[in-house]
This record gives C-alpha cells, structure tokens and sequence, in this order.
C-alpha cells in the first residue's frame, strides 16, 4: 500500500469546518506512516464564454489566493503543519481529486460529505462520484 494520503479539501465552506477533515486525516496519514497531501480544486476559467466575464488576470489571482488560503488552514489547524503537502488545482471538483490522487501516488483519499438533499440524490454529490469512480479507497467524513 502506498504511503501517500490524500485529503480533499473544500476551501468555499464557512470558517473552521476543515478543522475535523484536517484533524481526521492528520491521525489517519501519522498512524500509518504516511505523507499527507492537501488538495484543494478551483475553477477553471479557460472557456472563453467564462474567462470573457473576469477581467485579466482575475484566474492566476484566485489561485495565488487559493494557496495561501489552504495554507493558513493547515496552519491553523493541524498539528505538524510543516510536513503536509499542499496542491491546489484547476478544473471539476470530482475530475480533479480523482486526477490528482493518481498523479500523487495516493492509496487514500479522505473527503468531507455534507447530509444529503433531495438534489443530490439526482445528481450526486461529489463525493459520491469520487467514491464509485476512484481506484484508490475513500474515506468520507460526514458533518
């Protein structure tokens, strides 16, 4: 089994919600000896139709805010901050989680689901599109 844990991170909820999520995965990344790295996804701007809508630059600032976003919740909440992995990546939610725990050798991909609505039941949230389709096994944590 590889070493490496993945956490997926949702940077759009309240102040304070990632604490658990990095806590749990914290424990489960020191109690097997594993690196953890702390993945967070963003929008893509690219399409024309969308990009047209921001102005220029708009897309590299929001990255640049995105880490250093991720990183001061990290900071601020786990234990040995300094040896977590932090990514921050571009694209679909689901898509790009599953993408990067492949590009990072990952066995484990820990992720956050909130109670179910009635739309997700129809569309399916995306933990659970990453749950049927990664080849790594998920651990969800439910708020």
């Amino acid at each position: 089994m590889s070493k490496n844990y993945m956490l997926a991170l949702d940077l759009g909820e309240k102040s304070g919600s990632n604490k658990k999520a990095i806590e749990i995965a914290e424990n489960l990344a020191n109690n097997d000896g594993a690196t953890l790295h702390v993945v967070t996804v963003i929008p893509t701007f690219s399409m024309p139709i969308v990009g047209s809508y921001f102005p220029e630059g708009f897309e590299e600032k929001h990255f640049k805010e995105a880490k250093a976003v991720l990183k001061k919740e990290i900071q601020s909440y786990a234990k040995n901050p300094d040896v977590i992995k932090r990514v921050v990546v571009k694209g679909s939610i689901y898509d790009e989680i599953i993408n990067a725990a492949d590009k990072l050798g990952c066995s484990l991909i820990i992720m956050e689901a909130h109670r179910p609505d009635l739309k997700d039941y129809l569309l399916g949230p995306n933990a659970a599109r990453v749950v049927r389709h990664a080849k790594q096994s998920v651990y969800v944590i439910r708020d």
